[in-house]
């Protein structure tokens, strides 16, 4: 069993049959109440994420997961395919589980695979991740503030905000966690 004050981000665990991944924790007390633990969570299974609040003293059943290195290969209309590099065993995820995560897919790209009861069910991303701007508007000479942002669109099709100062064809780093923009690659 896991207390629930235990839980972190990255943190999986079971309810109800289900696994989960805790994607943000928020403790909060108030006064000489009881102190809450909010979680958003991830159904392992579905994909589907929910908040959750629980009491202080509750508990969870711990589960651990197995985190796997494996490649990216491609996908079709329902299924990414991953591949072990080391043994080439290929693994199958269905589209539904990676939806947040497939705009940032690209071909050879290293992620850990999550695997329980030896079922592949989730993909963890490198935090940041380099591309390339493929489209954006050129910056004014003279606007060098640094709060100030254009829209760009990277290689892979994602769209983000990028300071004045960065031109097309450069590469930039992007949080894989928020979809924002980090520094120049």
């Amino acid at each position: 069993m896991l207390d629930v004050n235990q839980l972190r981000n990255g943190t999986a665990f079971e309810m109800e049959g289900e696994p989960y991944l805790v994607l943000n924790y928020e403790f909060s007390k108030m006064g000489r109440g009881n102190a809450t633990i909010r979680v958003k969570i991830r159904n392992l299974k579905t994909g589907s994420v929910t908040q959750r609040s629980f009491t202080s003293g509750a508990k969870v059943e711990d589960i651990s997961l197995q985190r796997r290195p494996m490649q990216y290969l491609y996908s079709d209309a329902q299924t990414a395919f991953f591949m072990d590099p080391k043994s080439f065993e290929q693994v199958e995820l269905d589209k539904e589980l990676t939806t947040e995560q497939l705009p940032y897919f690209s071909e050879g790209l290293d992620v850990q695979v999550l695997f329980w009861e030896d079922s592949a069910l989730a993909v963890e991303l490198p935090p940041k991740l380099t591309f390339t701007i493929k489209e954006t508007d050129p910056g004014e000479k003279g606007n060098s503030v640094s709060n100030m942002y254009k829209p760009a669109t990277l290689n892979n099709g994602l769209d983000v905000k990028v300071p004045l100062f960065i031109k097309q064809g450069e590469k930039v780093i992007v949080d894989t966690r928020t979809g924002e923009y980090v520094s120049r690659g």
